[in-house]
């Protein structure tokens, strides 16, 4: 038994601002991908995978029927069987590592499930979204359901407010353009629930919720408008302000040796970076307007190209 892939994702634009409401951008990245497999190889990893899937199973019972019911009769033979979910991305970098594993889930043992092939009017888009949310925060305490949702149709969705979603296209890739969004690989792992305290606690000041509205989300908002509208100039000048933004306001959230990596982003120009997902470690996300320039200055880096265009 092989289940189907389910894919990784990058949120774009809208890391903590989501939280608060602000428009928000995620695609499916295609080069990680993880699977449900039955075990036949009793290998370390696959086993690990099972006893916390063995453990998530118990949490999925507790969660409200009349918002999702699942085949918890198969899902648990499965699981005694030796289920487990083989996965190549990696976790606690920002990439949606359990969102996928709740999308397979949701895909195999859902009863009345919500299938990609329905028309996806704006309420089930949300109800999707409320089930993944409830069924992710086993993993990060609270979700807002988008990394399962993202997997699960692998198309991009674009957040517009907390009960606005919908399905959107995105500017064609362009191979041979100079333009590119990529991945820098901290090297580090980051965990996504001491990161959101952080966020919580920073809230509570008069000075940081001005911050986050007159600033964050202002840029974060530009940032998504003039992507999906394909505004270059635009975008990159709104990029490099939601890069100042976040260095200056969000420095727990990054690594302290990229914080000079960061400032020099922003003084040459090269490349402006961002948080990719909840920060703390994993990859950080880089836009540049010319990617052999932002490769020449990041060398000493492992740099993966997402999109060019």
């Amino acid at each position: 038994m092989k289940g189907p892939l389910f894919y990784s994702k990058i949120l774009l634009f809208g890391e903590y601002g989501i939280i608060k409401d602000s428009k928000g951008l995620s695609i499916p990245y295609n080069f990680y991908n993880g699977a449900l497999k039955m075990n036949n190889d009793a290998s370390e990893i696959a086993v690990k995978s099972n006893e916390s899937l063995k453990r998530y199973v118990d949490f999925l019972q507790t969660i409200d029927s009349s918002l999702v019911s699942f085949d918890f009769d198969n899902l648990k033979k499965d699981v005694e069987a030796g289920m487990y979910f083989d996965s190549s991305i990696p976790q606690g970098y920002g990439v949606g590592s359990s969102g996928a594993l709740v999308a397979a889930i949701y895909d195999k043992y859902a009863f009345d499930k919500i299938t990609v092939l329905e028309n996806l009017t704006r309420e089930k888009l949300l109800k999707l979204k409320g089930v993944f949310s409830a069924m992710e925060s086993f993993f990060h305490g609270k979700s807002s359901g988008l990394d399962p949702l993202n997997s699960y149709l692998s198309i991009p969705i674009l957040i517009n407010s907390k009960d606005n979603i919908e399905a959107t296209g995105i500017p064609s890739q362009n191979s041979e353009g100079k333009n590119a969004v990529f991945l820098l690989d901290s090297g580090i792992i980051g965990e996504t629930a001491p990161m959101v305290s952080i966020f919580m606690e920073n809230m509570k000041q008069e000075g940081f919720r001005k911050m986050i509205k007159t600033q964050f989300i202002k840029h974060t908002d530009a940032c998504v408008d003039d992507f999906l509208n394909g505004d270059i100039k635009s975008l990159f000048g709104n990029t490099k302000k939601l890069s100042k933004v976040v260095l200056n306001h969000f420095k727990p959230m990054i690594p302290l040796e990229f914080h000079e990596l960061w400032k020099k982003g922003i003084e040459t120009n090269e490349y402006y970076l961002k948080l990719c997902g909840s920060g703390g470690g994993g990859y950080i996300l880089g836009f540049t307007e010319d990617i052999d320039k932002a490769k020449q200055s990041l060398k000493n880096y492992n740099l993966e190209v997402v999109y060019n265009f």
